[in-house]
Protein backbone atom coordinates (compact mmCIF):
# COMPACT_ATOMS: atom_id res chain seq x y z
CA UNK A 1 0.00 0.00 0.00
CA UNK A 2 1.40 2.90 -1.03
CA UNK A 3 1.39 6.30 1.50
CA UNK A 4 1.15 9.33 -0.37
CA UNK A 5 2.27 13.04 1.31
CA UNK A 6 0.44 15.41 0.06
CA UNK A 7 2.90 18.36 0.57
CA UNK A 8 6.08 19.02 2.73
CA UNK A 9 4.51 19.29 5.87
CA UNK A 10 3.45 16.14 5.49
CA UNK A 11 6.71 14.79 5.00
CA UNK A 12 8.45 16.94 8.14
CA UNK A 13 5.23 15.16 9.97
CA UNK A 14 6.05 11.52 9.38
CA UNK A 15 10.19 12.05 10.10
CA UNK A 16 10.91 8.78 12.36
CA UNK A 17 8.31 7.09 10.79
CA UNK A 18 8.42 3.39 9.39
CA UNK A 19 6.53 2.41 5.64
CA UNK A 20 6.07 -0.29 3.89
CA UNK A 21 6.88 -3.08 3.49
CA UNK A 22 6.35 -2.93 -0.23
CA UNK A 23 5.67 -6.30 -2.41
CA UNK A 24 7.89 -9.20 -2.68
CA UNK A 25 9.67 -8.80 -6.10
CA UNK A 26 11.59 -12.40 -7.45
CA UNK A 27 15.16 -12.49 -8.11
CA UNK A 28 14.68 -14.61 -10.87
CA UNK A 29 17.80 -15.70 -13.63
CA UNK A 30 15.94 -14.03 -16.22
CA UNK A 31 16.52 -10.52 -14.28
CA UNK A 32 19.70 -11.29 -12.93
CA UNK A 33 21.24 -12.05 -17.00
CA UNK A 34 19.39 -9.09 -17.85
CA UNK A 35 21.09 -6.85 -15.49
CA UNK A 36 24.36 -8.23 -16.66
CA UNK A 37 23.74 -7.59 -20.10
CA UNK A 38 22.67 -3.41 -19.06
CA UNK A 39 26.19 -3.48 -17.00
CA UNK A 40 28.74 -5.20 -18.65
CA UNK A 41 29.10 -7.06 -15.32
CA UNK A 42 29.52 -11.23 -16.46
CA UNK A 43 31.07 -12.79 -13.28
CA UNK A 44 29.89 -16.94 -13.40
CA UNK A 45 28.16 -16.61 -9.62
CA UNK A 46 25.96 -14.43 -11.48
CA UNK A 47 25.19 -15.90 -14.83
CA UNK A 48 26.85 -19.22 -14.84
CA UNK A 49 24.20 -21.61 -12.90
CA UNK A 50 26.50 -24.95 -13.89
CA UNK A 51 29.35 -23.30 -12.31
CA UNK A 52 27.76 -21.25 -9.44
CA UNK A 53 26.08 -24.57 -8.45
CA UNK A 54 29.76 -26.04 -7.03
CA UNK A 55 30.26 -22.39 -6.10
CA UNK A 56 30.26 -20.81 -2.39
CA UNK A 57 26.42 -19.98 -2.60
CA UNK A 58 25.44 -23.08 -4.43
CA UNK A 59 23.24 -21.17 -6.99
CA UNK A 60 23.55 -18.23 -9.17
CA UNK A 61 23.10 -15.02 -6.84
CA UNK A 62 22.08 -11.24 -7.85
CA UNK A 63 24.48 -8.37 -8.13
CA UNK A 64 24.63 -6.67 -5.00
CA UNK A 65 24.09 -3.67 -7.68
CA UNK A 66 21.02 -5.19 -8.77
CA UNK A 67 19.58 -5.52 -5.20
CA UNK A 68 20.18 -1.82 -4.79
CA UNK A 69 18.83 -0.63 -7.57
CA UNK A 70 15.26 -2.45 -6.85
CA UNK A 71 14.91 -0.40 -3.98
CA UNK A 72 13.61 2.32 -6.76
CA UNK A 73 10.54 0.35 -7.79
CA UNK A 74 10.12 -0.86 -3.88
CA UNK A 75 10.62 2.75 -2.36
CA UNK A 76 8.16 3.74 -5.24
CA UNK A 77 5.59 1.45 -4.37
CA UNK A 78 6.02 2.17 -0.65
CA UNK A 79 5.34 6.15 -0.68
CA UNK A 80 4.74 8.96 -3.26
CA UNK A 81 4.62 12.81 -2.94
CA UNK A 82 1.67 13.70 -4.98
CA UNK A 83 2.41 17.72 -4.37
CA UNK A 84 5.86 16.99 -6.39
CA UNK A 85 6.49 17.81 -10.13
CA UNK A 86 9.23 15.39 -9.85
CA UNK A 87 11.11 13.16 -7.94
CA UNK A 88 14.75 12.04 -8.82
CA UNK A 89 17.11 10.13 -6.78
CA UNK A 90 20.13 12.41 -5.52
CA UNK A 91 22.03 9.49 -4.34
CA UNK A 92 23.45 7.12 -1.32
CA UNK A 93 25.00 7.73 2.06
CA UNK A 94 25.80 4.16 3.74
CA UNK A 95 25.15 1.03 1.73
CA UNK A 96 25.82 -2.72 2.71
CA UNK A 97 25.30 -5.94 1.68
CA UNK A 98 24.95 -7.96 4.08
CA UNK A 99 22.97 -11.12 2.70
CA UNK A 100 23.52 -12.69 -0.99
CA UNK A 101 20.14 -12.80 -2.64
CA UNK A 102 20.09 -16.30 -4.24
CA UNK A 103 18.40 -16.65 -7.70
CA UNK A 104 14.43 -17.14 -7.62
CA UNK A 105 14.39 -15.82 -4.02
CA UNK A 106 12.08 -12.63 -3.31
CA UNK A 107 13.08 -9.26 -1.41
CA UNK A 108 10.90 -6.42 -0.17
CA UNK A 109 12.06 -2.81 1.39
CA UNK A 110 10.77 -1.47 4.32
CA UNK A 111 12.03 2.19 4.99
CA UNK A 112 12.02 4.68 7.84
CA UNK A 113 12.32 8.81 6.61
CA UNK A 114 15.13 10.28 8.97
CA UNK A 115 15.30 13.31 7.46
CA UNK A 116 13.53 16.22 5.05
CA UNK A 117 15.30 19.23 4.52
CA UNK A 118 14.43 21.81 1.90
CA UNK A 119 16.57 23.00 -1.24
CA UNK A 120 15.83 25.84 -3.42
CA UNK A 121 13.98 23.13 -6.04
CA UNK A 122 12.12 21.82 -3.28
CA UNK A 123 12.96 19.13 -0.69
CA UNK A 124 15.73 15.99 0.00
CA UNK A 125 14.25 12.85 1.46
CA UNK A 126 16.44 11.02 3.55
CA UNK A 127 15.25 7.41 4.34
CA UNK A 128 16.74 4.63 5.61
CA UNK A 129 15.81 1.13 3.63
CA UNK A 130 16.02 -2.10 4.48
CA UNK A 131 15.67 -4.97 1.59
CA UNK A 132 14.50 -7.93 3.48
CA UNK A 133 15.40 -11.66 1.84
CA UNK A 134 12.68 -13.85 2.59
CA UNK A 135 12.95 -16.62 5.40
CA UNK A 136 16.30 -14.97 5.87
CA UNK A 137 17.46 -13.45 9.37
CA UNK A 138 19.34 -10.05 8.19
CA UNK A 139 18.09 -7.87 5.76
CA UNK A 140 20.61 -8.37 1.89
CA UNK A 141 20.78 -4.93 1.53
CA UNK A 142 20.61 -1.35 3.89
CA UNK A 143 20.99 1.50 2.45
CA UNK A 144 20.62 5.67 3.49
CA UNK A 145 18.86 6.54 0.36
CA UNK A 146 18.29 10.19 -0.61
CA UNK A 147 15.65 11.39 -2.85
CA UNK A 148 14.87 15.33 -4.07
CA UNK A 149 10.98 16.35 -4.71
CA UNK A 150 10.65 18.75 -7.31
CA UNK A 151 8.42 21.86 -6.36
Amino acid sequence: MTTDFPDIDALRAAVGLELGPSDWITVDQRRIDLFAEATGDHQWIHVDPDRAAAGPYGTTIAHGFLTLSLIVPMTQEIMSVSAAKAGINYGLDKVRFLTPVPVNSRIRAHLTLTKVTEVPTGVQIHRHVSVELENAPRPACVADSIARCVF
